[in-house]
């Protein structure tokens, strides 16, 4: 498996990401890949790995690419809230960029953490195969985007305090508009319960734990694993 930074093209030429490809000669099917709120850190480079050890060909474009979290983070809950703008023609030229691969395959996923995920559910009406939707915030109109969704798989945890309600909300408008779907919330688990370490930055570490739950959780992690993997093999197939 080989894990490198990649330059996408992009209109301005700033684009740039992570991109995880499988051992192999392939074809392999591509998952682009939205990262949390935090960026492109640890957590993130081990779940594009993941899904090149899977066998899925993975791109994360960093949408912090013109000026990091910091300058960038604004205007990417802005454009997620429109549900258009730079931080989606990012995501669409990760896709273009990845899907032009040698070792491509013609069938393309999404998934997405946090931030991430709320984006995973938007994109799962615009041509992808299948969506993976972990712990991500449900859009207004969920129902307008559940209209002409793909098959959805979501993960969220019990204990996630900002997301309440969330699972079997999206579970009732999954069945409602009668998209093929697994959604699970699991017990005693938090938000960003699949990183392998705790999200966020050290000082605010304790302040995310204690308000939104954050906490890695191995065994629920795996068994995340294991049905996106499952769920994504049976769409990307």
């Amino acid at each position: 498996m080989e894990l490198r930074e990649a330059q996408i093209p992009s209109s301005d030429s700033a684009l740039v990401g992570l991109l995880g490809i499988p051992d192999g000669a392939g074809p392999f099917p591509v998952v682009v890949v939205v990262h949390e709120v935090f960026g492109i850190d640890e957590s993130m480079r081990a779940q594009v790995a993941k899904l090149a050890s899977l066998g899925y060909l993975a791109i994360m474009p960093d949408l912090f690419s013109r000026g990091g979290a910091r300058k960038c983070l604004t205007a990417t809950f802005k454009a997620l809230t429109a549900q258009k703008g730079q931080a989606f023609d990012d995501v669409s030229a990760a896709r273009a960029f990845a899907t032009a691969l040698p070792q491509a395959s013609n069938k393309v996923g999404v998934i997405g953490f946090c931030m991430g995920g709320a984006f995973a559910l938007v994109l799962a009406g615009r041509g992808y195969d299948v969506s993976a939707v972990n712990y991500g915030r449900l859009p207004e109109n969920l129902d307008e985007v559940l209209n002409v969704a793909c098959p959805i798989i979501g993960s969220f945890g019990a204990n996630d305090r900002s997301l309440k309600g969330a699972a079997q909300t999206l579970e009732a408008a999954l069945t409602k508009h009668n998209v093929k779907h697994d959604v699970k919330e699991y017990p005693d688990t938090g938000h960003a319960f699949m990183n392998p370490v705790m999200a966020g930055p050290p000082l605010l570490k304790p302040i995310l734990k204690r308000v939104l739950g954050i906490a890695p959780a191995p065994e629920q992690a795996a068994d995340a694993w294991q049905r996106i993997d499952s769920f994504f093999k049976e769409q990307l197939a």
